[in-house]
């Protein structure tokens, strides 16, 4: 009896219950808004977080949810106009403005684009930003706080604490600077600024003048691209991508900064949004005495990013960057006097123009226009030393000139202009598990170099590129592709890539994410101009040269450690580099042979001429090893290791004795490393990094028999502190212990340099 109560009267309860709640549901004039959140390819993004507040009411309640592992989300809210809010690490963040009546039920599917700044995405590997963990080749990415946090001003300063790139300087500041990727030549690299190529056709970016004003993130791609890039990308890649307007009330910067060697500089940067226009514009200016007689040096960048949205999924972008500088080189000093009068001038400017847009959920169209112009200017119009020994045929021109027993300051003045210009268009087919690219390039080269007998030089290219990604399973990532570059001198050439991703073991704690890629591809590069036609002083250009090749692989592992706050990576690479071109000079056999050493004949040719050919050969295998760790909420620490073991493999034509085969490529240490720890605490923020060397094979080129730069260990440290209201304080000091090394033989690096600056930045909103 008491049994059947106690179950009359829960029953009871459970019935008024329901009701109440049935009663309160019918009768609320609560808005219902729901609907799936879904990336560019169509699959659902879980763990998105949305809020929605009641427009132009600050202070008011926010009503948060978040999606499900499907997409899926639900928002329960008063009526009113709501401003609401979707966002996700790795994807762009979405506001939408909705007037919701009382009980209305609205349906809102969205689909959230990549965020191509975000360090988990790559650019650059993909036709399509990709997720970092499906890309197949290696990628280092600096970030801005990377960038910020070290203080960094030119790429190349940044671009040394990354595994496996080699830094050559032929000054302290502003003389020439190469970059070697994973044991390449310097014009194996091909570089990128938001996507327009700035390689001069056939050759080597000069780094001395290439600033980070206005840029947000650089991505380093080792491998061989040519499959997707063409031309240059023997290597790998390296793009820089600037910033981009994000706040209705704009954000705005002012530096300003001083230090020893009577050094300046002073920069500006603004950015916002206007309804559907973004902007962002840097400019900055850098002025040094330097350390020595002619060792001035001074900068000036311009950029610009501009971005106009139709649509989310239709918008145009254009980009722009401007750097002039001028140098005084002394020359080699180390072994020399200075050379007074010897100066280098170099004006570079970029642009790119884009068009983003989709026609259906699966089709992602891009349709692109870039230009880059490149003026370089070298000159030494007065001799400031002579050679004693009349065996040096550098007798006294200047009064004024020192007297040396055998260097000579030659007087010349030589003018390079390049020009390279593109049009690319490409479809993307995007489902969840599969992405389907296809490509075409047509590219037109320029270029006016002072000693050929024609007085300007062309080539036109084209290319069609084909690229695939498919994940049959979740944790599995191919990737295939494939480019048929048409080259107006050396033909049709077909370059494949394919790659690999793979989540070995996925977990959380001590032992976390195992990750294994595998890259294969191969790379090529056009020769140069002067390879390829008469120059005035006899020598004969080949139009029948082929382009410089490779072969690379790479196998890498990535694991994750202590619940995710370390990270260690390991990559072996083994590249074969082969077709490169060197010179030869063709003398007469002697009698009773006839034609000469070369074995080739011109029509009225001199007995001596220069010719080119595709005679050597080399490879480079190595290791990068890199941690990253996070122990504490304001520690960061990063350690890189690489091990390259370049080698000449064939060389017949090299008078260079240190470049014969089995000797190891120019400039490329076989062992070099960094070390950073990043540490802020509240308003304070501190660097400290190193960076080593070992030594490396390279020629004095003066005839002195040194043949290699001695190993060295550089330590550099920057801090600031945030003192309020958008105003900071902060200094940096490179070479902290006034180390003496060269990066390139004879040329003596800058010594301690130490720069104390003021910040103020008005951080915009929304």
């Amino acid at each position: 009896m008491k049994i059947n109560l106690l179950r009359t009267a829960f029953l009871s309860l459970s019935v008024f219950a329901v009701s109440i709640c049935l009663q309160a549901q019918t009768s609320s004039s609560d808005a219902r808004v729901s609907g799936r959140l879904t990336d560019p390819s169509g699959s659902g993004i879980g763990g998105v977080r949305i809020t929605a507040q009641l427009e132009n009411s600050v202070g008011a309640r926010v009503w948060p949810a978040r999606s499900g592992e499907d997409g899926s989300y639900l928002l329960i809210i008063p009526p009113g106009r709501y401003r609401l809010h979707f966002e996700r690490a790795a994807f762009v963040t979405r506001d939408i403005t909705l007037d919701l009546a009382p009980s209305e039920n609205r349906t809102l599917d969205l689909r959230l684009e990549l965020e191509t700044l975000s360090a988990s995405v790559v650019v650059t590997a993909q036709p399509q930003p990709t997720p970092l963990q499906q890309t197949t080749a290696p990628v280092t990415v600096l970030t801005q706080q990377d960038l910020e946090a070290h203080q960094f001003l030119s790429l190349a300063d940044a671009l040394l604490f990354v595994p496996g790139v080699a830094i050559g300087r032929n000054n302290a500041e502003g003389g020439l600077t190469s970059v070697f990727l994973n044991g390449g030549n310097s014009d194996f690299t091909k570089v990128l600024v938001d996507g327009a190529p700035i390689n001069v056709p056939g050759g080597a970016v000069d780094f001395s003048n290439l600033t980070l004003d206005d840029i947000d993130k650089v991505e380093i791609v080792r491998g061989a691209e040519s499959a997707l890039y063409g031309t240059d990308a023997v290597s790998g890649v390296i793009q820089l991508i600037s910033h981009q307007g994000t706040t209705r009330i704009p954000i705005a910067s002012f530096n300003t900064e001083g230090g020893n060697f009577s050094s300046v500089r002073g920069g500006a940067q603004l950015s916002g949004l206007l309804g559907a226009f973004d902007y962002s514009a840097a400019g900055s200016y850098f002025r040094t005495d330097g350390q020595g007689p002619n060792d001035a040096f001074l900068n000036r960048s311009l950029s610009g990013n501009f971005g106009y949205k139709f649509t989310a999924n239709n918008q145009l972008r254009l980009s722009l960057r401007n750097n002039d500088s001028g140098a005084g080189i002394p020359g080699q000093t180390v072994f020399t006097p200075p050379s007074l009068h010897q100066g280098y001038v170099l004006h570079a400017f970029e642009a790119n123009a884009r068009w983003d847009f989709s026609t259906t959920s699966r089709w992602h169209h891009e349709i692109s226009g870039s230009e880059a112009y490149n003026w370089q200017h070298s000159y030494n119009p007065q001799q400031s030393f002579f050679a004693t020994d009349p065996n040096a045929f550098c007798p006294q021109t200047n009064p004024s000139a020192v007297a040396t027993k055998e260097f000579c300051d030659f007087t010349y003045d030589s003018l390079f202009q390049y020009n390279r210009a593109s049009v690319q268009a490409q479809s993307t087919y995007l489902q969840k598990d599969f992405a389907f690219t296809a490509g075409y390039q047509y590219e037109i080269e320029n270029g006016g170099i002072y000693f050929l007998e024609a007085g300007h030089v062309r080539r036109n290219n084209q290319a069609g590129f084909l690229d695939f990604r498919y994940s049959p399973f979740s944790r599995i990532s191919l990737n295939a592709g494939v480019r048929a570059e048409d080259n107006q001198f050396f033909g049709t050439r077909v370059v494949p890539r394919a790659g690999l991703s793979a989540l070995l073991h996925s977990a959380n704690g001590s032992l976390g994410d195992t990750r294994f890629r595998f890259f294969y591809g191969q790379g090529i590069k056009e020769p140069r101009f002067d390879q390829l036609y008469d120059d005035q002083f006899g020598d004969f250009g080949n139009p029948h040269l082929k382009p410089e090749s490779s072969k690379d692989w790479t196998a890498a592992f990535e694991q994750k450690l202590s619940g995710d706050r370390i990270l260690v990576s390991a990559e072996y690479f083994y590249t074969s580099f082969y077709n490169i071109v060197s010179f030869a000079f063709c003398t007469p056999n002697p009698p009773p042979l006839t034609g000469n050493t070369c074995d080739i004949t011109f029509p009225n040719a001199p007995p001596d001429f220069g010719y080119y050919f595709n005679t050597d050969r080399a490879l480079a295998r190595g290791t990068n090893l890199s941690v990253q760790a996070h122990p504490l909420s304001w520690l960061f620490l990063v350690a890189n290791y690489s091990y390259d073991d370049t080698r000449i493999l064939a060389a017949p034509n090299s008078s260079d004795p240190t470049q014969q085969p089995g000797d190891h490529l120019t400039r490329r240490p076989v062992n070099s490393g960094s070390l950073s720890l990043d540490a802020a605490w509240r308003n304070f923020s501190f660097s400290l990094s190193s960076y080593f060397t070992g030594i490396r094979t390279d020629n004095d080129f003066l005839g002195l028999g040194f043949n290699h730069d001695p190993g060295y260990a550089r330590f550099d440290v920057a801090t600031r502190y945030n003192v309020g209201h958008g105003v900071s304080f902060y200094a940096r000091a490179t070479n902290l212990f006034d180390k003496f090394y060269q990066d390139a033989l004879g040329y003596p690096a800058l010594g301690r340099d130490i720069r104390l600056g003021l910040n103020y930045r008005f951080s915009g909103h929304n």
